[in-house]
């Protein structure tokens, strides 16, 4: 398939490249700097400029068979919202339909999910501009009438790819580790590009 990643020099937007990449598919990164972008492939085009800007957006977006967005913007708020919206507005003048968005676990009825240091210390104090962030990111995906899927992963972590973590689960799973590889979550991504699902919702995935 022909995908357009956002945030792919990010350090899960790293991992969906390369994965993609591997799985055969042609890919377009959008990038402030393209030295970034670690992968080498007849099948990456990188595109230089900003998320914000629509004309940059849109040269990515067109022609495209379906959109992954991994935006991050460490504690900051902003860029996800924004530029989610951003590339919800390209898709949607270009006719391309599919878009899974990566936001995070905790965000509305997968909160109880959360224990209480990341319910009232991380999201409450330390991490709460980024947490509104993902909230309004959310509220633009749902509104978008695109075919979204909402990817809800507990904290990063390095290591290799498992296939073992949780998915799907209810608000009121119990037990969870909260923590979930990279890699992993590129792989959960990329399922979403034929595997529908969770079409339509918004899943958690989590060890």
């Amino acid at each position: 398939m022909r995908i357009a990643v956002f945030g792919a020099t990010g350090t899960l937007g790293r991992h969906i490249v390369e994965h993609a990449l591997k799985q055969g598919h042609e890919i377009t990164a959008l990038t402030r700097d393209a030295s970034r972008v670690g992968s080498t492939s007849a099948d990456l085009r990188v595109i230089e400029g900003d998320v914000l800007d629509p004309a940059a957006v849109e040269r990515c977006v067109t022609g495209q068979d379906a959109v992954l967005v991994a935006l991050g913007n460490g504690r900051k708020g902003v860029v996800r919202a924004e530029g989610t919206r951003t590339v919800i507005a390209a898709m949607q003048r270009t006719g391309v339909q599919r878009l899974i968005c990566q936001t995070t676990l905790g965000v509305g009825d997968s909160r109880p999910n959360l224990n209480f240091v990341w319910k009232y210390v991380m999201f409450g104090m330390l991490l709460r501009p980024a947490y509104a962030d993902h909230v309004e990111q959310e509220e633009y995906v749902r509104a978008s009438g695109l075919d979204w899927t909402i990817v809800r992963p507990s904290a990063f972590t390095d290591g290799p790819a498992t296939g073992t973590y949780r998915r799907g689960f209810p608000a009121t799973e119990t037990g969870l580790a909260l923590k979930i590889s990279r890699a992993d979550i590129a792989d959960f991504m990329l399922q979403q590009l034929t595997d529908h699902t969770y079409l339509h919702q918004a899943t958690a995935i989590s060890n």
